[in-house]
């Protein structure tokens, strides 16, 4: 016969263990159940500082029986599929599952398959990638000897947008501090037709970007890597207006350049072939195309793009009022960051609380809230702070930081990135305590 519990969550990552927490803590819901493979829980925001030599790998682990909330009864499985007409959740080794409730959060995966030639060559020799192997991108950026740092990612939709560039300005800096850098051109090449989304913030990372130097490639969509070549192929994303051209390599006679493909160029090793370029690269580091867990894909819970069909202020399912989802694997139209869930959490917990207890959902409405800590140096960093509007929209908690505006550089919010946010996220965040 198969278990049934009050509040089924599919996930044990931020979403699902902060919405258990939650649950458990504050509404006191004593019938919960995690459905999670994994034995480790990692704090991936950290990865990025992992990447650059300036935090431990071990600090971003604990045992996933560590962070599961005392009450809630951990399934250690995988899920496998859905029947949400019957509220049951079927499992690899369990037998089925049924729930009141259901919460689905198993945050997202890798689709190699979209970039041809990248899961062969991730994680070895001199490509590199902080979402997959920090530990193995501090290996290959310590070891660069100068060259062409590339620095890219996918045209689909990744954890932090921003940490494929968070990387970059670490490295660079690291460069210099080695004494390669003057051997070296770093190159940012991207899908997006400017550095960042939000004003305010793109100003200050054009200033970063000045300072250090670096080559923009914008309209660049990533298609297939030659590991053996060291080329990464792309196809640009916007017609070279008529009699216009962009630089791309030695071959080019005309000497002239489109600023909607290239700020300050430099003159790498390019490849023309068909309608693609070619970049050849040194060393590459690039976030992996991502996609939501198959058994969530092959469901009847997704949107046309592949993302769990939520309402985006409520995250509640558009067609089932019991299941809900949040995190990365929900189809909401913000970033996918730890701080999106944050946010998330006390809305998906309240709605549920009450649909328990009264039939009716929460007046609390989820904005889009998402922020990106963009480290732009060793003891450097910007906080990019956003909602669905796209505006920038600061916490005021930053000015108890004495942080007036966190779009320009501040040590302060280094300190924030590296010392406090990871202590309030196992201490506080995942015990169920609102920050």
């Amino acid at each position: 016969m198969a278990k049934h519990y009050q509040v089924l969550i599919i996930g044990g990552g931020t979403a699902g263990i902060m919405t258990a927490a939650q649950l458990i803590k504050q509404r006191g819901v004593d019938n919960i159940a995690i459905v999670e493979p994994a034995d480790t829980h990692y704090y991936q925001p950290a990865w990025t500082l992992v990447g650059a030599g300036t935090y431990s790998f071990e600090k971003t682990a604990k045992p996933m029986v560590s962070v599961i909330p005392k009450g809630v009864q951990w399934i250690k499985d995988k899920a496998t599929g859905f029947h949400p007409e019957k509220n049951t959740v079927h499992t690899e080794k369990s037998d089925d599952i049924t729930y009141d409730y259901l919460v689905v959060a198993p945050g997202i995966t890798y689709d190699f398959s979209l970039v041809p030639g990248l899961g062969d060559a991730i994680d070895k020799g001199v490509v590199c990638s902080t979402y997959t192997d920090p530990k193995h991108t501090w290996q290959v950026i310590k070891s660069f000897k100068g060259g062409t740092a590339l620095f890219t990612q996918p045209a689909t939709p990744i954890k932090c947008g921003g940490a494929p560039q968070k990387i970059m300005y670490l490295a660079e800096s690291h460069f210099k501090k080695r004494g390669v850098r003057s051997k070296t051109d770093v190159v940012f090449a991207t899908v997006g037709t400017v550095i960042f989304g939000i004003k305010e913030i793109a100003e200050t990372l054009m200033h970063v970007v000045d300072r250090k130097d670096i080559n923009l490639r914008f309209n660049h969509k990533l298609v297939e890597v030659d590991a053996e070549k060291q080329i990464a192929w792309y196809e640009l994303t916007k017609d070279v207006p008529m009699g216009g051209c962009v630089i791309m390599s030695d071959d080019d006679e005309e000497k002239c350049i489109d600023e909607t493909f290239q700020y300050n160029y430099k003159n790498v090793k390019v490849t023309k072939k068909d309608n693609r370029y070619g970049i050849h690269y040194d060393m590459l580091h690039t976030a992996p195309p991502s996609v939501a867990p198959e058994f969530v894909r092959k469901s009847s819970l997704v949107n046309e793009a592949g993302w769990v069909d939520v309402d985006i202020h409520t995250m509640q399912h558009k067609k089932y009022g019991n299941i809900f989802s949040l995190g990365d694997v929900a189809g909401l139209p913000t970033a996918k960051t730890g701080a999106a869930i944050r946010k998330q959490v006390p809305v998906v917990v309240d709605n549920i609380d009450l649909l328990m207890k009264q039939n009716s959902m929460s007046n609390k409405s989820y904005n889009g809230y998402s922020s990106c800590p963009l480290v732009t140096d060793y003891g450097k960093m910007v906080l990019a702070e956003f909602d669905y509007s796209g505006s920038f929209t600061p916490d005021p908690k930053l000015k108890r930081l004495l942080i007036k505006d966190s779009s320009k550089e501040h040590w302060r919010l280094w300190i924030l990135k590296k010392f406090m946010l990871p202590y309030l996220y196992w201490n506080k965040m995942l015990k169920g305590v609102d920050v």
